[in-house]
């Protein structure tokens, strides 16, 4: 199976290996001929190249035209005197033979004949990037021993290189190889073919790898791999890395690149995806793509998808489809068939990664699965990426029914070249692969199944994806028999066949299809289920499509927007069980009504559990909200109304406390004696106040025997604040003042009027203090003063008046107290408490002169 790539003028073809080691197929004939096929024209082989059990008289010379071979070379029991890999120069490695060797030739000749290799014809070989060498047992080959091995693995230290010197009885008669010759340099002796060269043992220190010469000039580019022709990446016969249209290159350029000028990531149009060694502006067909890799299998995160024509990888949005490792790989990597003993590992696979392979096992004393067993694990597999090899099957399964769900066989890696091989299975006699509709890659090869029919009736061609695919089949029934035994494809079928006897086998077919089977004619007009002709597929209905008459179709498309009658209703172009109720929108819920003729209809805006119409007022669970309204702001009326009165009431009632609190310490409350007279008792009072209850704030004024503060008095024991005033006598007074003050403070304290100012109490603080009620607006002079153009005469008689009770006061007690007491009054010693305007009353309020003022 070749594939040519072309990256600008530069063209090469690829094929892909095998990993067969050393089982063959039984014909011998049929090894060659599929081994011609597999690698004529062919130049780099991805993959391993496994020449095996090739009798002598075959022409090999189809060989010449590999170059590179990315696994390993396995050269084995063949009989053939010459191997024709001239042009071959390097090999990568990337697969080893037993895990050790990347050249591998051995046992290559007939132990009853004296034929058998003599000449490798690997005259360019110049690397060996990975892996080792093993040339042994072979009888004729001589001075293999000879060639400078550690020249050619890139290693030597790390690999091993088993070649034994020769010493059969046919070597020693050849004195010196005819085509070998040698250099000395720097006391080293260096054989190589004339044709070839030591590339890399002669080398100038400076060179990072191989060179063309013993100079610094002579240093190839450090990608080069095998030797060069110029110091260039374009002068290499071959890459380490990769090959970017004849340039090596460490890697393929991304598909996106960072642009430092606007900081961004930019598509790369020379972008290259990486296919073995090489750089490739598509991957193949069969391959998929990972980023910017051509893969056989996605991994186990991601899942494979196809986008025109294009298969890629891509994350999976949730659990991936379950892929299992094929014969070879990962968990499978020591089988070599399945069997009993391994196939509970596919179980629920929908993908079969590598291949499955169904092969004898000489003594492995293990027995086939049953049908039951193979059926439940196999069945739900859908691709097999790489190759399907049917060579040992059970008894009693006379089919490949387990497989009845495969629908793509990938070729993404190839038994001898082939991807579908079923040999020499005397029970099968049908394939039942009615699901199989690609084989990518690879070729077909059904021989030797003496009961197997319908083989005959497949149009291999219509699976192919390249004209290069071929298909070998033959010895297998006789099609007459299988006719006779009526074993023939449905009339249904058309001309590309079929995998077996019923409607459901066929490849295509000859009129319509319906899901698997084939029929005459689509329910397009009858039927309880109803179907439209999508080309010659016939496709049911939607559920919500009304059934038609014999005359009328039901649809003339898939989905229920391609009725044309709705079952129940429509809304817009789609019909529906229902009409939308509540349905999320991109804002919004939304509902709709159906109309009478059952289309739906959208609610009003403002809707919120259905309608029965257009209008606000069809709205269900709707209803006149003006008397709610109404209510609403008379009740939140209502409640400021509360609220204002309950503040008002709280207010009040703080106010009313503070003033029966006031009343309380600025009034004299009357006890009344129980004494038979009626004449009031002496009731004077002095209380004796704390200096903590007194707080001064400022001066009032000042005189001869101390100084008037302005103060507040909280009473012990109480939150209320009277404002007083509070006369502190002079420290320079003497001891007999203090006592003239607390006497004539006794005799305020037994004084009550209402136009006299009263004492509230004393403090016995070191210097005596006097608290008196505070009158706010001064001195009756100062009010004078400042007021004597709004001052009246109705005023100025309510003075006169109050004035006259203070003085008739005065006298009397001037009679009682004629030391204490005078009847001077001025009018600095009158103080207003109160003046709201000019009709309200003025209270006077005299300080008895005496020694207090």
């Amino acid at each position: 199976m070749l594939f040519f790539f072309c990256v600008c003028s530069w063209c090469f073809s690829v094929c892909t290996g095998t990993e067969n080691k050393l089982s063959t197929l039984s014909d011998l004939e049929q090894q060659y001929r599929t081994l011609r096929k597999y690698y004529e024209n062919c130049e780099v082989v991805m993959g391993n190249l496994e020449i095996t059990s090739i009798d002598r008289s075959r022409n090999l010379t189809f060989l010449r035209s590999i170059r590179e071979v990315t696994g390993y070379v396995l050269v084995a029991l063949n009989q053939f005197d010459h191997l024709p890999l001239e042009n071959l120069r390097i090999i990568r490695g990337t697969k080893l033979y037993e895990d050790r060797y990347s050249l591998a030739i051995f046992l290559n000749y007939r132990r009853d004949g004296n034929f058998g290799l003599r000449h490798l014809g690997l005259i360019n070989l110049a690397e060996i990037l990975y892996g080792g060498v093993y040339v042994d047992q072979n009888k004729f080959l001589c001075h293999a021993d000879t060639i400078h091995w550690q020249d050619i693995v890139k290693n030597p230290g790390s690999h091993p290189v088993v070649v034994p010197t020769n010493s059969s009885v046919t070597c020693k008669l050849q004195i010196l190889c005819v085509n070998c010759s040698f250099v000395i340099q720097n006391n080293l002796v260096f054989f190589f073919f004339s044709h070839s060269a030591v590339t890399k043992t002669v080398c100038a220190e400076q060179c990072d790898g191989r060179c063309s010469g013993p100079y610094v000039s002579d240093c190839c580019h450090r990608e080069c791999a095998g030797g060069c022709f110029g110091p260039k990446d374009t002068d290499c016969f071959a890459c380490t890395n990769f090959n970017d249209s004849g340039a090596c290159v460490t890697q393929c350029p991304q598909p996106f690149f960072y642009n430092p000028t606007t900081f961004q990531l930019e598509h790369n149009p020379s972008a290259r995806y990486t296919y073995g060694a090489f750089c490739v502006k598509k991957c193949p067909h069969n391959f998929v793509v990972d980023h910017n890799s051509c893969v056989r299998a996605c991994p186990t995160n991601k899942m494979e998808v196809e986008d025109n024509h294009i298969k890629m990888c891509i994350p999976c949005t949730d659990i991936c489809p379950k892929a299992c490792d094929g014969i070879g790989t990962g968990s499978l990597q020591a089988a070599q068939t399945v069997d009993s003993s391994n196939i509970d590992k596919f179980v629920n696979c929908t993908k079969i990664n590598e291949h499955s392979a169904y092969k004898k096992m000489i003594n492995d004393g293990l027995k086939m699965c049953e049908y039951s067993i193979c059926k439940q694990n196999l069945k739900p597999a859908t691709v097999a990426s790489s190759y399907l090899n049917i060579q040992s099957w059970p008894d009693n399964m006379t089919d490949l029914s387990v497989f009845s769900n495969l629908a793509t066989i990938g070729g993404r890696a190839l038994y001898s070249g082939i991807s579908l091989l079923v040999l020499k299975q005397q029970g099968i006699s049908s394939f039942l692969l009615q699901s199989l509709k690609e084989i990518s890659a690879g070729n077909v090869h059904i021989a030797e199944n003496k009961q197997l029919c319908y083989y005959n009736t497949v149009n291999w061609t219509r699976l192919f994806r390249s004209p290069n695919q071929k298909v070998l089949v033959r010895n297998n029934r006789n099609p007459l028999e299988c006719a006779r035994g009526h074993m023939v494809c449905d009339p249904l079928c058309s001309d590309d066949g079929c995998w077996g006897s019923g409607p459901d086998q066929c490849l295509s077919c000859k009129f319509f299809s319906r899901g698997r089977s084939c029929i005459k004619s689509c329910n397009l007009y009858q039927g309880e289920i109803r179907e439209y002709a999508n080309g010659s597929v016939c496709v049911e209905c939607d559920s919500q499509c009304e059934q038609g008459d014999d005359n009328t179709l039901t649809c003339h498309g898939s989905g229920p927007e391609h009725c044309v009658k709705c079952l129940h209703f429509k809304d817009g172009p789609n019909c529906v069980e229902k009409c939308p109720d509540g349905l999320q929108g991109a804002s919004s819920f939304i509902f709709k009504y159906a109309e009478a003729n059952n289309e739906c209809h959208p609610c009003h805006p403002n809707c919120t559990q259905g309608c029965i119409g257009p209008r606000l007022q069809d709205c269900i669970g709707w209803m006149d909200r003006t008397p709610l309204i109404a209510a609403g702001v008379i009740g939140g009326l209502f409640m400021v109304v509360i609220m204002a009165l309950s503040v008002a009431v709280s207010v009040r009632r703080k106010n009313i406390k503070k003033k029966r609190a006031l009343r309380r310490f600025l009034e004299t409350e009357l006890v009344e004696p129980l004494t038979p007279s009626g004449t009031a008792p002496n009731q004077a009072q002095l209380r004796i106040l704390k200096e903590t209850e007194l707080k001064r704030i400022k001066i009032l004024g000042s005189g001869a025997f101390g100084t008037v503060y302005k103060g507040i008095w909280i009473p012990e024991g109480e939150t209320v604040k009277i404002p007083v005033a509070i006369k502190i006598l002079n420290e320079t007074t003497g001891p007999k003042a203090n006592v003239e003050f607390m006497d004539e403070a006794l005799i305020m304290a037994s004084m009550e009027h209402p136009h006299l100012v009263r004492l509230l109490g004393v403090c016995l603080s070191p210097t005596i203090q006097l608290v008196t009620q505070l009158m706010p607006h001064g001195c009756l002079l100062d009010y004078v003063h400042e007021h004597k153009d709004n001052i009246g005469s109705q005023l100025l008689l309510n003075w006169c008046v109050q004035i006259a009770k203070v003085r008739r006061i005065c006298a009397y007690y001037q009679q009682s107290y004629s030391n204490e007491c005078h009847t001077d009054l001025l009018i600095c010693f009158f103080i207003v408490l109160f003046c709201l305007s000019c009709t309200v009353n003025v209270r006077l309020i005299s300080v008895i002169q005496s020694k207090v003022l």
